[in-house]
């Protein structure tokens, strides 16, 4: 069932967004991205005529309540957003009374679901290795179900718009589709979005197709590194990965990030690049700091040549140049992850060349999508999101999806 063709008068929809935003130490949201993006769904849902109740996750409090991840602290911006009273549910699986006793038009947000081990699904305090273990997940399986049924019995109608997690099997993203018919679960609009631009990445490419990937380890990105070869024409790694392709061909990268065990595997990387005949675009330059702050002395120097106690933070003014050529010329463009510590003011300036560049091609008629949490906050840290084809709210999801993984939050609500 499409969002658009359903009419929520009179019917109770629980929605499964992601609200887990970052919080300062005083609880107050200091990036309210994800609840805005979420809006249209939610909106659509009160303008019906039907009542809402809203259930998320924060953080990682692993089954344990936790009042510094309390979903209280959001009550009041996601109230805001809406324009609405938000009532609150303490205890999301002890929210049935709430629940029935919501009007068309009033909004329940309830509390973090994570604070219950069923919404993960994982055993607690038990250690893979045990024995016991098998017989500890089969039993938490079961709970999960229960668990997932519980909310169910909140609502009439399940809508999933929490895109972040749908590469997550837990009881509210994937279990919970199971206890509503077909014609009565589907995607939020957010959801909807995403897959399209996903499919747009993939699917409708328009050449050439440049992908960047940044962030500070090659590990976590090899999955998605070797499925873009299949389809990428340029193949852009920066960030802290750029010192351990410099060292796997032998340079010296003074105390910068660099992942020892895995050269091999950068080598390898290169080898497969040239193979398919993709243009794979490294760092040459970079500003080293002589500490991990922005504060510390800095100078440029080439990645193959970092002094020792020195750190390469951010890629140079001859990279910045080199990758700014490569994306301007591109007509798809895939943006995960920095090219340095973004967070220091002192250090944006390859993070920033990227984000204008890709916003010149974006101009030029280029399809651009931004995903992940560290480019996402780039974008809206030099105020470029709206400049941009699509800033993608998941992180984990965005990169299995484009790794071709099959998503269970989204294969639930297609069942």
């Amino acid at each position: 069932m499409k969002i658009d063709d359903y009419n929520f008068a009179g019917k109770k929809a629980i929605v499964r967004v992601d609200f887990n935003v970052p919080l300062d130490e005083n609880g107050n949201v200091t990036d309210d991205t994800r609840i805005r993006g979420a809006l249209p769904t939610l909106e659509k849902i009160l303008k019906d005529g039907g009542s809402l109740i809203i259930m998320s996750h924060m953080g990682k409090p692993k089954g344990k309540v936790n009042p510094k991840l309390s979903l209280s602290q959001i009550k009041d911006v996601v109230a805001k957003a809406l324009g609405r009273e938000v009532k609150f549910a303490p205890d999301c699986a002890n929210a049935a009374e709430a629940a029935a006793n919501l009007k068309p038009g009033e909004v329940l947000l309830l509390e973090n679901l994570r604070f219950y081990p069923e919404e993960e699904g994982k055993p607690v305090g038990i250690d893979k290795e045990d024995p016991a273990y098998a017989d500890a997940k089969k039993d938490m399986k079961k709970r999960q179900e229960e668990f997932a049924k519980k909310l169910a019995s909140y609502a009439d109608v399940y809508v999933n718009d929490a895109f972040g997690t749908a590469h997550r099997a837990h009881a509210s993203t994937a279990v919970i589709a199971k206890f509503f018919d077909k014609q009565d679960k589907m995607l939020g609009y957010l959801m909807e979005k995403e897959v399209s631009a996903v499919n747009k990445i993939l699917s409708d490419i328009k050449r050439p197709f440049t992908a960047i990937m940044g962030g500070s380890k090659v590990s976590t990105k090899i999955g998605i590194i070797e499925n873009l070869m299949d389809k990428v024409d340029n193949l852009i790694l920066c960030g802290g990965m750029t010192y351990t392709f410099a060292k796997a061909m032998g340079g010296n990268v003074g105390n910068s990030i660099c992942e020892l065990d895995k050269l091999d595997l950068a080598r390898d990387i290169m080898k497969k690049a040239k193979d398919k005949g993709v243009n794979l675009v490294l760092g040459t330059d970079c500003v080293a700091a002589d500490a991990f702050s922005n504060d510390a002395n800095t100078q440029v120097c080439s990645v193959m040549e970092i002094p020792e106690g020195w750190e390469g933070l951010d890629a140079g003014p001859e990279t910045r140049k080199q990758f700014a050529d490569v994306i301007k010329d591109a007509k798809t463009i895939l943006w995960n992850g920095p090219a340095g510590v973004f967070e220091f003011d002192n250090f944006t300036a390859g993070s920033r060349a990227i984000a204008e560049a890709i916003v010149e091609a974006t101009d030029k008629g280029a399809f651009s999508l931004v995903g992940g949490g560290d480019s996402v906050a780039c974008v809206n840290k030099f105020g470029l999101a709206d400049e941009v084809s699509y800033v993608s709210t998941g992180g984990g999801a965005l990169l299995e999806a484009i790794e071709g993984k099959v998503l269970p939050g989204i294969a639930a609500v297609n069942e």
